[in-house]
């Protein structure tokens, strides 16, 4: 019987240290109206009224395809 994989996601903090970069950078990227808006960046998933998080294997592929 083949194992699922795991899906691990993160919240902020985690994002933020797998990123090296801050808060409002990763805010920044995600907002269209930035000059720095990234729309390859992973869209953080909604996991409750507040708070969302993002799927870890998406931005490891996100920062292997920025290398």
């Amino acid at each position: 019987m083949a194992t699922q994989p795991r899906v691990k996601v993160l919240r902020m903090p985690a994002v933020e240290d797998k990123l090296g970069v801050a808060r409002s950078t990763v805010y920044d990227w995600l907002n269209p109206n930035s000059p720095r808006y990234d729309p390859t960046l992973p869209r953080p998933r909604r996991l409750g009224k507040h708070s969302v998080g993002w799927i870890e294997s998406e931005l490891d592929e996100w920062i292997l395809n920025r290398v």
